[in-house]
């Protein structure tokens, strides 16, 4: 197999496992994904969300919107410009993607323990720091 097909096949299987483990998940997309941004960059206004979400400023603010409703992000005035709100997380926001989290990695975890063997499950693991390496070198582009 070239490079290209290996490229191919691995962005499928990856685009795939992701897609499927998702399944798992109790919130829509657009809202885990925002606290997920939160939780990683610290606080962001609407429009850095849909800019690292790659949505429209309308999208981002939807998701926003349901997140302040339901008490899982606050926003504050802005430091530097009054016009802009800054969102963060909440405690009550952090919990529910914790819980989010723990849901896919036992899902997860529960199909690596039913298929594979002792011997693929260490080349899996083996394989992690490659995929790492390959996300973050994509990562600086």
């Amino acid at each position: 197999m070239d490079e290209n097909q290996l490229a191919e096949e691995l962005r499928l299987t990856v685009g795939r496992l992701v897609r499927t483990v998702r399944t798992a998940d109790t919130m829509p997309p657009g809202e885990a994904a925002v606290l997920r941004y939160l939780d990683r960059s610290g606080p962001l206004t609407t429009a850095d969300v849909a800019q690292q979400r790659g949505v429209s400023h309308q999208s981002a603010a939807k998701a926003v919107k349901e997140l302040l409703t339901r008490g899982l992000v606050h926003a504050e005035a802005h430091p530097s410009d009054g016009r802009k709100l800054l969102l963060h997380l909440t405690p009550t926001g952090s919990d529910r993607l914790t819980e989010e989290r723990r849901r896919r990695a036992d899902w997860l975890g529960t199909a690596i323990n039913e298929v594979l063997g002792s011997d693929e499950r260490k080349t899996l693991e083996a394989a992690l720091p490659l995929l790492s390496r390959l996300a973050t070198h994509l990562d600086g582009r």
